[in-house]
């Protein structure tokens, strides 16, 4: 595809603006906005990937890897707020997530160790495991903000904090993976993945596009589970003090 073909593609971001100019939705400014960043990134970041690609350097991938937690970290941090150190725990869970999958991958000799193979699949699985630090955080500051009296209660009566937070947290991650879950269950029939679909424009065997897109269906649901119950088993301590008095959320409380 050439920049002319690009340019000409841009009628597909023409449409949803016009919709929300006709029904007056107010996202004109952000569909611009999402527009213009998105080209200004994914421009940057092939040009950064044809540099890391042709040095096949290990240091160079590495760096890549750290930029792509680091990122990712600060883009999940901020759903965390009011839980004390949530960025240190999210960078242990996307860095434990990263060793884990890519160990195996690569120990198991399912990869080999290039740059094209490893870049790729690290941002697959470092982003879907911010995407379900982000939903587990969601729904697990609601379930704490909703259970205050409850957990107080059951701590009242010599539960430990792991009994009186039990029932908030399993809900949370139950329903932070639900998604992931429910996604696989319709993959190939109602849509093909991205980077199956990817592979296959890009001239590759159907078939071995399965294999590696089967690969990464796999990954994410590993990295589903892991996520939430890793953020989350780290993070529920935060919530009480030395005492195991709870504390709450750190900015409703203004500690």
């Amino acid at each position: 595809m050439s920049y002319i073909e690009l340019a000409t593609a841009l009628i597909f971001v023409v449409i949803p603006l016009a919709l929300t100019l006709v029904l007056r939705l107010g996202l004109e400014r952000d569909i611009i906005i999402a527009t213009v960043r998105s080209i200004i990134q994914l421009l940057i970041i092939g040009y950064i990937l044809t540099f890391v690609f042709e040095s096949d350097s290990p240091i160079f991938m590495l760096l890549m890897i750290l930029l792509m937690i680091v990122a990712a970290t600060q883009n999940t941090r901020r759903k965390g707020d009011g839980i004390p150190g949530i960025m240190w725990i999210i960078v242990l869970t996307l860095v434990t997530i990263e060793a884990l999958t890519m160990g195996l991958l690569l120990g198991l000799g399912i990869i080999p160790f290039e740059p094209e193979k490893v870049i790729p699949i690290s941002g697959m699985v470092i982003g879907n495991s911010m995407v379900l630090s982000l939903l587990f955080l969601n729904k697990f500051k609601d379930e704490v903000e909703r259970s205050d009296d409850v957990i107080e209660l059951i701590l009242s009566l010599g539960g430990t904090p792991k009994v009186a937070i039990d029932n908030s947290l399993k809900n949370a991650i139950r329903t932070s993976m639900i998604p992931t879950v429910e996604a696989q269950k319709t993959m190939g029939l109602v849509q093909l993945p991205g980077m199956m679909s990817g592979l296959i424009i890009g001239g590759a065997d159907p078939m071995e596009a399965v294999l590696y897109q089967l690969l990464i269906l796999f990954l994410i649901l590993t990295t589903a589970s892991i996520s939430a119950t890793l953020v989350g088993y780290l993070a529920y301590p935060r919530l009480f003090n030395e005492k195991m008095q709870y504390i709450g959320l750190t900015y409703r409380k203004g500690k």
